[in-house]
């Protein structure tokens, strides 16, 4: 199968679980099959799928989660006028905490897409959930327009030709399936599935996904914390284990150095 490289680009925000300790030896493996489509199911800020080098005939994402769909389709649609919004944003806890109390069904989209990001990029750790104001004595203000304009060009660039939907992870799987497909997902992790919003993820989807995953046609790469639960649900699969380090946890025994895994249908 025929490769082209990736127009470059970065995640404009972090996000909860972005993989960034991990993408390079994610991106390698994926990098290194060939395939004619790529998926993600749970793609948050596009971590993984912004560091890839190779592209594909097709490249869709998906999120269940509505504001990271909003997003990504303002980004890819209304450029122009989402810059005009943001121009005169700046970095005040006020106005982070007015955006938190903000119920975002009430906005446009435009206005959502806006309010998502200077929470993505002000709040500690990149938390959707139980988001704090991120104070850095040490560093510039976290929401500064003239050095995300540049990031913003880019993403927006290298969405020309993506297609981006806004499905549950088993609808988007069964719609995008086919030998040639490659899927990476990288679920809630096991233990956190309400950090990304309640109802979107749940336990016992964990076990719903490993059946899926055992009928499709395609490649998947999955990236997991590294627990009992999740070695049982999916022993039917290769799976290896990684090291990584985790910056925010519910508790501080859980940060530092970690054990994850690598979750795969073929040799890795």
């Amino acid at each position: 199968m025929s490769k082209t490289s990736a127009p470059k680009a970065q995640p404009i925000a972090p996000y909860l679980g972005g993989k960034r300790n991990l993408a390079k030896r994610i991106c390698r493996i994926i990098d290194d099959n060939d395939h004619e489509i790529y998926a993600e199911p749970f793609v948050g800020m596009g971590g993984i799928f912004l560091r890839r080098k190779s592209k594909p005939r097709a490249e869709i994402i998906n999120d269940a989660g509505r504001d990271v769909y909003n997003l990504f389709r303002i980004l890819q649609e209304h450029y122009v006028a989402f810059l005009d919004l943001l121009r005169f944003q700046i970095t005040t806890q006020e106005n982070f905490n007015r955006l938190v109390g903000t119920n975002p069904e009430t906005l446009t989209d435009l206005q959502r897409a806006a309010r998502f990001l200077y929470l993505q990029r002000i709040t500690f750790g990149g938390k959707i959930s139980g988001r704090n104001f991120g104070l850095s004595p040490d560093r510039p203000a976290r929401f500064n327009l003239t050095t995300l304009e540049p990031d913003l060009e880019a993403l927006h660039s290298r969405l020309a030709g993506v297609t981006v939907t806004c499905l549950n992870y088993d609808e988007f799987i069964t719609r995008i399936d086919r030998v040639g497909a490659f899927f990476y997902l990288d679920p809630p992790y096991f233990g956190c599935e309400n950090d990304y919003g309640k109802a979107l993820f749940e336990r016992a989807d964990f076990e719903r996904l490993a059946a899926q995953l055992a009928q499709i046609k395609g490649r998947f790469l999955m990236s997991i914390n590294d627990v009992p639960e999740i070695r049982a649900t999916f022993s039917a699969f290769e799976i290896s284990q990684v090291q990584t380090s985790y910056s925010v946890a519910k508790n501080a025994a859980s940060r530092g150095a970690r054990a994850e895994l690598l979750i795969s249908n073929f040799k890795l």
